[in-house]
């Protein structure tokens, strides 16, 4: 089962080493990662998605929650919440598949970051599933390259509230 995990934690070297060494001590792979500052610079704010059994995901967060550094961890199983990722990816642009490629990211509602004479370079936010079907259908045309953001996700304040 997938889990977004959310640790606030102090900002300072080594913090992101020793969470990490949790995961990886348990056999866990982590899908994405995502770590930034906070509003308050001392703290910065990761999150990791990962799929993996209950019983030991249960464990790492209370050994999360253990660390020193560690402020606070949230796992949104079960929670409302929005979740983002971005994804660049560098598609070949021949003369006869430019249209496509920019019907494909109006579609998606991609942007156009970098245009060259073989390529264009779309830019693409959403959710997992939307950012996999870009792929999906990118790829025939010829994908060069793309790499893509960790997930980053923020629960949500009020139910009923309806997605952007």
């Amino acid at each position: 089962m997938r889990h977004a995990i959310s640790v606030l934690v102090d900002n300072q070297a080594g913090v992101l080493s020793r969470v990490i060494g949790l995961f990886s001590g348990r056999g866990f792979n982590i899908e994405s990662l995502s770590v930034a500052p906070t509003l308050d610079p001392t703290k910065s704010k990761m999150v990791i998605t990962t799929s993996g059994n209950e019983q030991v995901l249960e464990q790492i967060k209370k050994q999360l929650n253990k660390l020193i550094n560690v402020i606070k961890v949230i796992d949104y199983m079960g929670k409302e919440f929005v979740e983002r990722e971005m994804i660049l990816v560098k598609v070949k642009a021949k003369e006869e598949t430019r249209a496509e490629v920019l019907r494909i990211a109006d579609i998606f509602r991609a942007k156009v970051v970098d245009v060259s004479s073989n390529s264009y370079t779309l830019a693409l936010t959403g959710d997992k599933g939307k950012l996999e079907g870009f792929i999906e259908i990118l790829n025939p045309i010829g994908i060069i390259d793309f790499i893509r953001t960790g997930t980053v996700i923020m629960e949500r304040e009020m139910h009923g509230r309806r997605k952007l």
